[in-house]
């Protein structure tokens, strides 16, 4: 019983995430004018760092040899989950649509499920690759706004393929999380952090050489500041703990509910009208998610 109710408290709290994550879409996509995208990643990233630094860098020292002797993991898992996933996504919004993106973050939860079986044998239950195909509904109906002749009009572009580089990279970093260090979360945190600092920090320098500046104003602060916090220090902290209890595929799954969240902070934030495939797509969303957490349940 415990159990259930651990895994219950862990779904609830992948939900926070996608919360957050939809915000850090929608932030990015609203400063692609103001902050070149490898600037606004390397800003993300330190401010992380500088957050985490007093908290885990005694902790870190005291787990230094657990931490040397998993460097290869940890380097690994820092360039998939830090600097590729996000480097494509703020790249690939200067050159995409938010529908597009959407579209393609929604083959997570599929991508990792394919992943974990072919490199480590695992085996989904018929439920949940049933709740993961009704999420997928969810997102389309949100994303093609319940028209399916809007789906014939679609078209992939530079930046698709950058966000398509982004659901590769974030499967792998889900499936291979598995493989992280014995060291504690805060550690882990912020030695992949630091790697996606560094990787920034060149091109970022990059784009400063080329004549791409930050605008600054109140905004752009405000932007620096949630990035890097609520999508990066809380956010990878849950989610990696999700992923280690829950297992990748189900931790995977709540993808799904970032643009049901990205819907809904539109409407809060930006003033857009919710319509009745958003609450279709939010039923099919929900519910399908419910069927991994009730398969999740009944192997126990």
């Amino acid at each position: 019983m415990e159990t259930n109710r651990s895994h219950i408290r862990a779904f609830l709290m992948l939900g926070l995430v996608m919360l957050f994550w939809a915000g850090n879409s929608i932030t990015g996509r609203a400063v692609r004018e103001d902050i070149p995208p490898f600037t606004l990643a390397l800003g993300r990233w330190l401010i992380a760092v500088l957050v985490l630094l007093p908290f885990a860098a005694r902790q870190l020292w005291r787990e230094r040899a657990e931490a040397l002797a998993g460097w290869r993991w940890v380097l690994a898992l820092g360039f998939l989950g830090i600097v590729c996933f996000n480097s494509f996504v703020y790249t690939g919004l200067h050159y995409t649509t938010a529908a597009n993106a959407l579209l393609l973050q929604a083959a997570i939860p599929a991508a990792v499920t394919a992943l974990d079986f072919a490199i480590f044998g695992g085996r989904p239950g018929r439920m949940h690759v049933i709740g993961v195909l009704v999420s997928t509904l969810g997102v389309v109906a949100i994303v093609f706004r319940g028209d399916s002749g809007a789906m014939m009009q679609l078209q992939f572009g530079r930046g698709d393929g950058l966000v398509f580089c982004a659901v590769a990279a974030w499967s792998l970093y889900t499936v291979f999380l598995r493989k992280r260090p014995a060291i504690s979360a805060a550690s882990f945190l912020l030695l992949t952090f630091a790697i996606g600092a560094l990787a920034m920090a060149p091109l970022a320098a990059m784009e400063a050489a080329q004549g791409q500046v930050v605008v600054w104003r109140p905004g752009v602060l405000a932007a620096f500041a949630y990035v890097g916090v609520f999508p990066s220090v809380i956010a990878y902290f849950i989610y990696n703990r999700a992923t280690g209890e829950l297992g990748a595929a189900r931790a995977g799954q709540a993808i799904t509910l970032m643009p049901l969240f990205g819907a809904l902070l539109s409407a809060l934030l930006l003033g857009e009208r919710l319509h009745g495939y958003h609450f279709a797509g939010m039923a099919l969303i929900l519910g399908g998610i419910v069927l991994s957490a009730l398969a999740l349940i009944r192997t126990k």
